[in-house]
């Protein structure tokens, strides 16, 4: 019988995501916290990561806490060695940059295709590794955005246990409402153009994910206001938060721009979870949704 779906019922129900799992200890130490004492309910882990293995580990010891796979093609390092992937890598070893140069050669370099999926295997074996059982996959910056990136992914992470993917779909109105954004122009069309078309492919696979999106347009900047002001509007249905949680920054890769610290205190603000409860929000993940719930 397929899962009952909360959007039907009139219901709010919440995921709770911190990206960038294994980045460093600021990052670990902020998602084990967040997660006993806050809001989050599941973490998105970097498998090449330099704190990959002690994020694996904490995740162990937090049954509770759901894992998934925060697949990196841009901005890092792979896990393949360059050699074995050279279209993908400039000199330096790292991903080739910027992402829209990467998409191009995506689209028109096969040996970048096959290249693309050795990568995404070797990601998807690496998480397998773990034992930790995967709740969901999305791309670091959204890569999974670019059909043969999303292409690749969904038929890769299938072999895998993949039943879930991030839609990265934020509506305009809560934001507005909140006061602080609206979408409009021609990057806020594209991605809202990209999204329908990867919902389409969610859709086809059989694969869950949420019906909304928050944290594109403040992302590195979700801060306690920000989301106290944003829960009471909320749409029905499963929405997905995601944020970038860490006691400090400072580490290699992290983002001088990034408010870290802050939207760590926003995840374990004892206000946050008052909200919730007085909304009567409540707290999941992508697997609690079940194999019933599509896009």
């Amino acid at each position: 019988m397929p899962a009952p779906d909360p959007a039907a019922r009139g219901e709010r129900t919440l995921i709770v995501t911190a990206d960038d799992f294994g980045a460093s200890l600021a990052v670990n130490d902020a998602v084990e916290a967040a997660h006993q004492d806050g809001i989050l309910t599941t973490a998105s882990l970097m498998v090449a990561a330099p704190a990959a293995a002690d994020a694996v580990a904490r995740a162990r010891r937090l049954p509770s806490l759901k894992v998934g796979l925060h697949l990196v093609l841009t901005d890092g390092a792979p896990l393949l060695p360059p050699r074995e992937i050279p279209a993908l890598v400039g000199r330096d070893g790292r991903f080739i940059e910027p992402q829209a140069w990467a998409g191009v050669r995506y689209f028109f370099d096969p040996a970048a295709r096959r290249q693309l999926a050795c990568e995404i295997e070797a990601q998807f074996v690496a998480f397998a590794a773990t034992g930790l059982v995967l709740d969901h996959a999305n791309a670091h910056k959204h890569m999974h955005l670019h059909p043969t990136v999303a292409r690749l992914m969904i038929a890769i992470g299938r072999r895998y246990g993949l039943k879930a993917l991030r839609l990265p779909y934020e509506p305009a109105a809560p934001l507005a409402g909140a006061g602080e954004w609206s979408a409009s122009g021609l990057a806020a069309g594209a991605l809202r153009a990209w999204s329908t078309r990867l919902r389409q492919r969610i859709t086809q696979a059989g694969l869950v994910t949420s019906d909304q999106l928050f944290g594109l347009a403040w992302s590195g900047g979700f801060t306690e206001q920000r989301l106290l002001a944003l829960l009471p509007l909320l749409p029905g249905g499963v929405s997905e938060i995601y944020s970038h949680p860490a006691t400090g920054g400072g580490w290699p890769g992290a983002v001088e721009s990034y408010r870290y610290q802050e939207e760590f205190t926003a995840l374990a603000s004892p206000r946050v979870r008052a909200a919730l409860a007085a909304l009567d929000i409540r707290l999941t993940s992508f697997s609690a949704l079940g194999p019933g719930r599509a896009a």
